[in-house]
C-alpha cells in the first residue's frame, strides 16, 4: 500500500469520454485499495447520457459503489469542495478536450469545472487524464496553456492510433496512481506524450 495514497482525499471527476470509462472505474478501484478516499464527481453529460458503454444510472451507481459515497452531480454541490476542504488533490479522469478548454479559459459552467475551481482556491494539485481525438489539433493550444499553468499535472498520454488518428491522445491510465503521487510532490511524470513504439 502506498504511503502517499493512504488516507489521501482525492476528488475523482469524470467527463464524457465514455469509451474510457472502464479504465477510469478500474483505476478508482485501485486507488481505493491503495488506501485513498475518493470523492466522486460527474459532469452533467456523464450523469444524463446513456451510451453503449452503460446507462447514466449504471455509471453513477458504479462510481458510487466503488467510492462508497454519493456522487456529486451539480454545480451547487461542487462549489462546497474548496470551502469545506474536502480534497487534497483533484483528478479528472477522463478529461475531455471540451473540459480542458474550459479549464484553460477559467470557464466554470459545469459540475466538474466548478469542482476544479473550488479545489484550486487553496492552491492544491489537479491531475488530468486527457482523452480526446483532437488533442494535437484544435485542442493543442489548450493543453499547452495548462502545461504551463501552476497546479496542473497530466497523466502521461499515449498516441493511441498515430496512423489512423494522428491527433488523438489518451491518458495511460495505468500511470494514474504514480501521477497522483508525483503531483503531491509537485512533480510532472515524463515523457508526457509518447506512442506505442516508445512504451
Amino acid at each position: 500500500m502506498s504511503e502517499i495514497l493512504k488516507g489521501l482525499r482525492i476528488g475523482f471527476a469524470m467527463t464524457g469520454s465514455f469509451c474510457t470509462f472502464e479504465k477510469s472505474f478500474q483505476q478508482a478501484e485501485i486507488l481505493i485499495k491503495s488506501g485513498a478516499e475518493l470523492l466522486p464527481i460527474m459532469s452533467e453529460h456523464v450523469s444524463t447520457i446513456d451510451t453503449r458503454f452503460g446507462s447514466a444510472t449504471e455509471n453513477i451507481n458504479r462510481l458510487s459503489s466503488i467510492t462508497g459515497k454519493k456522487v456529486i452531480l451539480s454545480i451547487s454541490e461542487a462549489e462546497t469542495i474548496g470551502p469545506k476542504e474536502l480534497t487534497d488533490i483533484m483528478v479528472v479522469a477522463p478529461c475531455t478536450s471540451n473540459t480542458a478548454a474550459k479549464l484553460a479559459a477559467s470557464v466554470t459552467d459545469t459540475t466538474v469545472t466548478m469542482a476544479v475551481k473550488s479545489h484550486l482556491r487553496r492552491g492544491k494539485p489537479i491531475v488530468l487524464a486527457i482523452a480526446s481525438n483532437d488533442s494535437l489539433m484544435g485542442s493543442a493550444k489548450n493543453l499547452g496553456e495548462l502545461f504551463n499553468r501552476k497546479n496542473y499535472y497530466f497523466v502521461p498520454m499515449l498516441q493511441d492510433d498515430w496512423i489512423n488518428k494522428p491527433a488523438s491522445l489518451v491518458a495511460d491510465y495505468s500511470l494514474l496512481p504514480k501521477t497522483i503521487e508525483a503531483a503531491i510532490k509537485n512533480v510532472q511524470l515524463r515523457p508526457i506524450i509518447y506512442h506505442s513504439l516508445h512504451k
